[in-house]
């Protein structure tokens, strides 16, 4: 944009890592249960690990590639990857800092104890003598380098041992890969109250002795590579299928963008991994350890510890909407539905097309898949209905980053069965989520629609804050046709009546709709926008915006993580306000509230603001029209804006300060959702009761 300089814009990396600085402060609150915290530990450094696989690694590449043009916020790629690995190092002292100084102790508290070799009793040494002797030793595979026997090409982000040798006065290196087919924690025998584990690299590396017999250990140091990951697709490949098979195989050997070691990583050591792996000074992590901290996602679910992780929170089900013996079918042709997940189950959405498959009427299914879960109940229902004959077609979006193998598989699964594959739309990603089926009743064509903000996936609906609706009216049916004939054939992009499709209409949607909040505020009408978004990059939008609050419209802004916009500065945004809330679940769901002069219109949809949602993907938002499910969506936003628990508030200076709590009612918006998924049930139930 030409006036890229004239509006704050706030760093789209630094942003990102803000957000996950909001993650790691999950971690560190001590009113979490001590395993949920490990957990919000593991998944802020599972984030920071895709970060440099996708964003660092695309930043890396610019720098090669001589790339200097300034950013929207000044920052050139270079002085980008300055900035972020100075707060990549903060954030790096943070995370082990928690671990340390919090988690241990109240772990400790629990009586759970990580010990190192000599901490151990003899009963323990024992173990790990006869578990390294029958279990590690025969899995690994000691790897040396030398002129006749080059550095190896180690898998993406695998925890590694470094081994410098010596025999005759003559210095040799080699290689031991920590297996991750085995558990990353072991147990140990304790006769005392509680429970004593020990991190398998530990174990390993006090066993080197039997792999080096011949050679005297002189240093022995943990370190593990992160690689560039972002997949290179030939979109004109004649098979893409295959084209994506072989940029999956290739992610494996990408460039290495970052290195992790210990702070007590041998010198020698170091400056041979910094050759054998051509790395920067600059891209080098020296961590107070353990490397990689991921592994708690899988330690915080140990068996006996309930008391000490979230309250388990059972979906409502069926939900209120559903709550009757009649026909899925006949529920919603008696007016839309709207379901908000994880508070509601998603059985409602697996049953919809269970029954689809198997209902005699139904005569076709079509449906967009952009991520699925491992063993998908939504595969089996398609590959169910194309074996009773009906016509199943399916875009599986074979480009979904870090899907990309799993969509082959299923894809594959899917031709095989009977039902017409399509692996998206040349240069786009299909990212909308839209179901459609299509029944024949009393002679007719009757369509019934099922859209969402989230992925058809049964596993993250239960950690993800999504909504679906479910709708028959013929206008929706009429654009879900037009949608899917528009991305399996040729079809000319047409003139919908319901729904706002990205590539073609939907920036040019966002910006009549703020233009008309501006107009009205100039005019003295009532005005005011409310978004709940995970991400807001998109350069022109964030104009929009600015101006729309200089004209007086109020903004208030749900963004749970990346913010490009800064709020509360003078003479660009003093009517807006950001939060973002971060919690037990994760907030997805994306919903759209435009005044419109006191006669409100809601959207809800897949999109972000993010150039790449509406420029390079085929989104869809569609409004709703019911008059109770949107004074639903209006309280859903209300409580959210009204959360004092797990949002925080972005100042002018891009920081996310806790919310000033003095005279405000202590709410947490997601359990206020959970009380309230249950109360609508219950009161349903006393009313046909």
């Amino acid at each position: 944009m030409e006036n890229q300089k004239q509006f704050p814009y706030n760093n789209r990396e630094l942003s990102w890592l803000d957000f996950n600085y909001r993650v790691l402060d999950e971690a560190i609150k001590k009113s979490n249960p001590i395993l949920e915290r490990l957990k919000f530990l593991a998944i802020s450094a599972s984030n920071l690990d895709e970060f440099f696989m996708v964003r660092v690694a695309g930043i890396m590449e610019q720098i090669n590639s001589n790339y200097k043009r300034k950013d929207p916020s000044g920052l050139t790629p270079k002085q980008q990857l300055l900035k972020i690995n100075e707060k990549t190092r903060d954030f790096l002292n943070k995370q082990y800092h928690c671990l340390k100084n919090s988690l241990k102790p109240a772990l400790a508290k629990i009586k759970i104890y990580f010990l190192q070799i000599e901490d151990l009793n003899d009963e323990q040494k024992k173990y790990i003598d006869e578990y390294f002797d029958k279990i590690i030793f025969p899995v690994l595979t000691p790897l040396a380098v030398d002129q006749s026997r080059p550095f190896p090409l180690l898998t993406n982000k695998s925890l590694n041992l470094a081994v410098r040798l010596s025999k005759n006065r003559e210095t040799n290196f080699a290689l031991v890969q920590v297996p991750s087919i085995l558990p990353r924690f072991l147990e140990l025998p304790f006769n005392g109250d509680g429970k004593n584990f020990i991190l398998i690299e530990n174990v390993i590396m006090e066993k080197l002795p039997k792999l080096f017999e011949l050679h005297k250990i002189k240093a022995c140091s943990q370190f593990r590579i992160t690689r560039n990951a972002d997949l290179e697709i030939d979109e004109e490949a004649a098979d893409l299928l295959t084209e994506v098979q072989r940029s999956i195989k290739k992610r494996k050997r990408g460039e290495p963008v970052r290195l992790e070691l210990l702070k007590k990583c041998d010198k020698k050591t170091k400056e041979f991994l910094k050759k054998m792996l051509a790395i920067k000074e600059e891209d080098i992590y020296e961590l107070s350890g353990p490397i990689d901290l991921t592994f708690f996602t899988k330690f915080a679910q140990i068996k006996g510890f309930d008391d000490f992780r979230f309250d388990q929170i059972v979906p409502v089900d069926p939900p209120a909407d559903f709550y009757t013996d009649e026909s899925i079918f006949d529920i919603i042709k008696q007016k839309d539905r709207l379901v908000h997940h994880p508070y509601e189950s998603f059985n409602c959405v697996m049953n919809f097309i269970n029954k689809a498959a198997e209902d005699k009427d139904v005569l076709a299914i079509k449906q967009t898949l952009y991520r699925v879960s491992g063993k998908s109940p939504i595969i089996d229902a398609l590959i169910k209905a194309a074996e009773n004959g009906k016509q199943v077609t399916v875009l599986v979006e074979l480009k979904a980053r870090f899907d990309e193998e799993n969509n082959v598989i299923w894809a594959k699964k899917l031709e095989k069965a009977g039902c017409h594959v399509i692996y998206g739309v040349y240069g786009l990603k299909t990212h909308c989520k839209i179901l459609l089926v299509v029944r024949k009743e009393n002679g007719e064509i009757k369509r019934y629609i099922h859209m969402s903000t989230g992925n058809y996936n049964e596993s993250t609906a239960k950690l993800y804050t999504d909504i679906g609706f479910f709708t028959c009216r013929e206008s929706f049916g009429s654009d879900a046709s037009s949608l899917f004939n528009t991305l399996t054939g040729y079809s000319r992009p047409p003139e919908y009546s319901k729904l706002v499709v990205a590539p073609l209409k939907m920036r040019n949607f966002f910006i009549k709709m703020i233009k008309n909040e501006i107009e009205n505020a100039k005019q003295n009408l009532p005005s005011g926008i409310i978004i709940k978004i995970n991400s807001i990059v998109d350069e022109e939008i964030i104009a929009l915006l600015y101006e729309a609050s200089q004209a007086g419209v109020k903004i208030d802004l749900i963004v749970r993580g990346i913010c490009c916009l800064v709020p509360g500065v003078k003479g660009f945004s003093e009517n807006i306000t950001v939060r973002s809330i971060v919690g037990q679940f994760l907030e997805h769901s994306r919903i759209y509230k435009f005044c419109c002069a006191e006669n409100p219109q809601f959207f809800i949809g897949s999109a972000d603001l993010m150039a790449r949602n509406l420029d390079k993907r085929v989104e869809v938002i569609f409004p709703i029209e019911d008059e109770q499910i949107k004074l639903r969506i209006d309280k859903i936003l209300n409580i959210m804006l009204h959360d004092t628990t797990n949002a925080k508030i972005q100042n002018s200076y891009t920081k996310y300060v806790k919310i000033d709590m003095r005279g405000k009612e202590k709410i947490n918006s997601q359990r206020y959702f959970v009380k309230g998924a249950k109360q609508r049930l219950n009161d349903l139930k006393q009313k046909y009761e």
